[in-house]
């Protein structure tokens, strides 16, 4: 590879590297070309960015980060694929769906929530990081349960008692 395309390549992951927030390094080496076809499909469907890269380049590209990824560095041996994504859980879910039909997809390390994940048995900790659209249903549920409760008490049986006290007490003389 010249100087030139390394250069590029380089700039690449690094652009890639600030677009997206979360990032997972996998080892793809097992796929045969069918597999690492309809995974590449389920990341597109998915809103997953895959690339496959050069350990060194990518080493040389996290380098110029300004973010320090020094421990993910003794994961970058062997073949590595780079999944890019702006929601943390996704690729972690993917690869778990992916590799419970086949043992050839392995996670190596993972950039997540700001955090660093080095080793295939974080990935049910991956897979249970919630998303920001996640974390706000569960914000908005907890918000309206207290109101439900007290209109499912005014509607029940409750309610009839306090209506009927209300009516009572607006009749009465004063």
């Amino acid at each position: 590879m010249r100087k030139e395309d390394k250069a590029s390549a380089i700039e690449l992951i690094g652009a890639k590297l600030q677009e997206y927030p979360h990032f997972y390094l996998v080892d793809t080496a097992g796929l045969n070309a069918q597999q690492t076809s309809d995974l590449r499909r389920k990341c597109f469907g998915a809103d997953i960015k895959m690339l496959v890269v050069k350990n060194t380049l990518l080493e040389k590209a996290l380098e110029k980060a300004e973010v320090d990824f020094s421990g993910l560095y003794p994961a970058l041996v062997g073949n590595t694929a780079v999944m890019f994504s702006n929601v943390a859980n996704a690729p972690a879910k993917l690869i778990k769906d992916f590799a419970g039909k086949n043992e050839l997809i392995k996670l190596k390390a993972a950039y997540a929530e700001e955090g660093i994940f080095v080793g295939a048995q974080h990935l049910a900790d991956l897979c249970a990081i919630k998303s920001k659209n996640e974390l706000i249903a569960d914000v908005i549920a907890l918000l309206q349960s207290p109101a439900k409760n007290v209109i499912s008490g005014l509607q029940g049986a409750a309610g009839n008692k306090i209506h009927g006290l209300l009516k009572a007490l607006g009749e009465r003389p004063e």
